[in-house]
């Protein structure tokens, strides 16, 4: 079968594809109240499509579109345990609709693209992953999984949420995304009431981060924030930039709380600006009242969890250069601007504080 001249196709049953199917124009679309079977020996490439298909439709190949998907009832299905089958957005692929009732449940993909937000839920929400690419990425896949990353019950492998830097202080058990590119990028990911973040005890929106599982480490790290907004209930947060292939998971973190009362009440010394350029201003870090515990450490973070600076009884010594870990030997040039993850311990109080400190040339 071949499409030509804007033709319609409805379809009301499997579409098992073993030839070369790529319309110039035309509409595929996949309507009626039975279960829809895309399968086939050759992945079909389809210019618009729609769905009207509340019983679904399941991919057992990839389909790639070219223009236009309308989502308006019923989702797009893929195996959650083959990241190869998925929903593929070509260079000029878009969509419209997206909601609760009609979305991709599996994996989406596109291509040739530098920001795409990908329509990717479980069955009952859509909770989609913006992408923000420092350049084209020829190829990114996305897929949202509702279930604990300790023991999720659509895939193999499993990320344990108590196997993580000591800089994180608790990992969703909620939800998580499996986000894969090799090109360095932010991501925007939300959270409302069924993430569960406000059950977190002493959690404060100043808290949340976006955490990774390292593929390298076989644990949890910090990924960073470069932006957040809303409460602990509903909100957005946006990553520092990163490499997602790197990563077989992200999810929502928080930053280890103290137990102390005075400590809960005032849950961090704040977030900090650097800019060591010897202008006079904010050239060194300094942190307030500090001589008062002068039985005192400081350890500095990278956003991948690895320490750069380490100071007992700190004295403002911090001026944007590690001394200590694998970024010493660039002393000369300094660390890279970036946001970096503090972690101060008052010995004489028994409180530790917690923040971060963005450092800029």
């Amino acid at each position: 079968m071949q499409v030509h001249n804007n033709a319609n196709i409805g379809l009301h049953t499997d579409f098992i594809n073993n030839a070369n199917f790529n319309p110039a124009t035309g509409l595929v679309g996949f309507y009626g109240n039975e279960v829809i079977q895309v399968s086939g020996n050759v992945s079909p490439t389809l210019w618009d499509t729609e769905i009207m298909s509340r019983s679904n439709v399941f991919f057992q190949i990839p389909v790639s579109v070219r223009n236009n998907v309308n989502f308006i009832d019923g989702n797009f299905l893929s195996p959650a345990n083959n990241q190869a089958v998925y929903l593929n957005f070509m260079d000029q692929g878009f969509f419209t609709g997206e909601s609760n009732e009609s979305k991709v449940t599996g994996f989406a993909a596109v291509n040739n693209r530098d920001i795409f937000s990908f329509p990717v839920g479980n069955q009952a929400q859509l909770r989609p992953l913006t992408l923000l690419s420092q350049s084209t990425t020829p190829l990114a896949i996305c897929a949202y999984f509702f279930e604990n990353p300790s023991n999720p019950s659509s895939i193999l492998e499993s990320f344990d949420t108590d196997q993580k830097v000591q800089e994180i202080g608790k990992v969703s058990e909620r939800e998580f995304w499996i986000l894969q590119s090799d090109v360095p990028a932010q991501v925007s990911i939300a959270w409302n009431v069924r993430s569960g973040l406000g059950t977190i005890p002493n959690a404060t929106m100043e808290s949340i981060i976006i955490v990774g599982w390292s593929k390298a480490e076989q644990e949890w790290v910090i990924i960073g924030n470069s932006a957040t907004s809303g409460d602990i209930n509903r909100g957005f947060i946006t990553s520092e930039t990163f490499v997602p292939s790197e990563y077989a998971a992200i999810t929502f973190g928080t930053i280890p709380l103290p137990t102390d009362t005075f400590a809960v009440n005032n849950p961090t010394l704040g977030n900090y600006f650097l800019s060591p350029n010897g202008d006079g201003i904010n050239d060194s870090w300094i942190i307030d009242n500090l001589e008062e515990s002068p039985n005192n450490s400081v350890r500095i973070f990278n956003r991948y969890g690895q320490k750069v600076f380490e100071q007992i009884n700190y004295t403002n010594e911090f001026h944007g250069i590690a001394n200590t870990g694998t970024m010493i030997s660039n002393q000369g040039i300094g660390l890279p601007e970036g946001v970096y993850f503090y972690l101060v311990t008052l010995e004489d109080v028994e409180l530790e504080y917690t923040g971060f400190l963005f450092l800029d040339h």
